[in-house]
């Protein structure tokens, strides 16, 4: 078996590295991770099979070049089986490839991570916007699981729900998988309640509305549509989809509203407001189409294998506050050094204005204190919570 690339003093991380504290540079109000050398592996598929090494890269990780793949293949940061192979070398079905990267995560904003509840086998804890629950894509250190394991030394842990990356607010975790699957009984059962708050354009209708309409999500456009049916028995496409909205305050420009998600659907408050003609006040992928959420730029599935690289043009903006001389090692086939950040990620990032206030099953309730967002004027603290 060929050696991992690169000198005695290059240590190469897999998923089995536990993320430290020492990871983590907080800069001009941004979570940055330290870039890392990082073992991708990935097998290869049956419709990969047939293709060499290099075509199968340019063709399925589109974000760095062909050239960088054939070096790669040279040097032995693409192996194959753990073995160094040519450049025309012909991957077959279920082989294993190993791809050695100098790992940029990207930065997400800086807010803490509190913890609400720390029980025996639940902690509850205050998610900031931005930053994703658990690894996927390019991010592993700078998730919400990762974090809490390097700052708190909380690990195993079992996200009962989610949230949306820009999401903030109340998210619950299982110390034990007993624990979680009792949750997940109590959801499959739908004995859950969940509430969330959402500043939206506008003045919302006083008094309960309710959107019954399906919710379709575009995996390819990262959004989801809502969907209604057609005459002559015709059904709608996508899946059914329930929420409950309610006014709690107003300024006559905006509205904080209540929302009680009956389903969960992805988006499906987004789009349900949007539909109602109050989309959330900062929800630039529901205001527009023409807004790309990073989650579609930066973390889909074919960038795991290689982050892209494809905007250079893009460096200079988008890692403007990513400062160079934070402690690390720039490495000379890297495509992001010498800056902490990712090509093309850009700093303008905002959380979205909505937030989970509470989570509610039939023996327990879990709450979350409200965003400065949610407080317009001089509405009381007792009003906002119905």
């Amino acid at each position: 078996m060929a050696a991992p690339p690169g000198g005695a003093g290059i240590v190469w991380q897999t998923p089995a590295n536990p993320p430290e504290p020492h990871d983590y540079v907080i800069s001009n109000g941004r979570r940055y991770v330290r870039p890392y050398y990082f073992e991708f592996i990935s097998h290869v598929k049956n419709r990969w099979a047939g293709k060499t090494i290099v075509d199968l890269f340019t063709d399925e990780f589109k974000g760095r070049s062909r050239e960088y793949y054939v070096r790669a293949v040279k040097c032995g940061r693409l192996q194959v089986d753990g073995q160094m192979v040519h450049k025309d070398y012909v991957v077959k079905s279920s082989q294993k490839i190993s791809h050695f990267l100098h790992r940029h995560e990207p930065p997400v904003l800086a807010g803490d991570i509190s913890i609400l509840q720390n029980e025996v086998d639940v902690v509850t804890i205050c998610k900031p916007p931005s930053v994703p629950v658990h690894p996927c894509g390019q991010y592993r250190k700078n998730t919400v699981v990762g974090i809490l394991q390097a700052e708190h030394g909380l690990t195993p842990l079992f996200p009962v729900h989610r949230l949306d990356r820009l999401v903030s607010g109340l998210l619950i975790f299982a110390k034990n998988a007993e624990r979680a699957e009792r949750f997940r009984q109590q959801i499959e059962a739908g004995l859950l309640q969940k509430e969330y708050v959402a500043k939206v354009v506008g003045v919302f209708p006083d008094g309960e509305q309710t959107v019954d309409a399906n919710v379709n999500f575009n995996a390819r456009e990262g959004r989801s549509t809502v969907e209604i049916g057609g005459g002559a028995g015709k059904e709608a496409n996508g899946k059914q989809a329930l929420t409950r909205f309610q006014r709690i305050c107003t300024d006559g420009t905006h509205s904080i509203v209540l929302c009680r998600p009956v389903t969960g659907r992805t988006h499906q408050i987004r789009v349900h407001l949007k539909y109602t003609g109050y989309p959330i006040a900062n929800d630039e992928l529901y205001l527009s189409g023409d807004f790309c959420p990073r989650s579609i730029k930066g973390t889909s599935a074919g960038t795991e294998m290689a982050p892209s690289d494809s905007d250079n043009s893009a460096a200079d903006h988008g890692n403007k506050d990513a400062e160079t001389d934070e402690g690390f090692d720039t490495d000379p086939m890297c495509t992001n050094c010498p800056n902490l950040a990712p090509v093309g990620y850009d700093g303008d990032e905002e959380g979205l204005w909505l937030h989970c206030v509470r989570y509610t099953g039939p023996d327990w309730s879990y709450e979350c204190p409200y965003p400065d967002w949610a407080f317009l004027g001089s509405v009381s603290t007792k009003k906002m919570k119905l």
